[in-house]
């Protein structure tokens, strides 16, 4: 169970750092990326961005709380 707990870890961590490096910078970010250039940057974001957004902090949220149940599995 451990291992398989750790794996999904290190799975959702590496998830969740590629989803936060596909977020603009000060740069276009995603939207320049699928043509979006600066009609995209000019209109506001986009629903994809908003899209990123909630993924981002869905996965986020889980990588939290799979973390503190790992802390409490691995101290029992």
């Amino acid at each position: 169970m451990i291992y398989f707990v750790g794996s999904l870890y290190i799975f959702l961590g590496l998830v969740t750092i590629v989803l936060v490096l596909l977020h603009s910078g000060r740069g276009g970010g995603l939207s320049d990326m699928f043509g979006g250039g600066m009609g995209a940057a000019a209109a506001g974001s986009t629903s994809m961005e908003r899209n990123l957004d909630r993924l981002t902090v869905l996965f986020g949220l889980i990588f939290l709380f799979l973390t503190v149940g790992l802390a409490f599995l691995i101290e029992v």
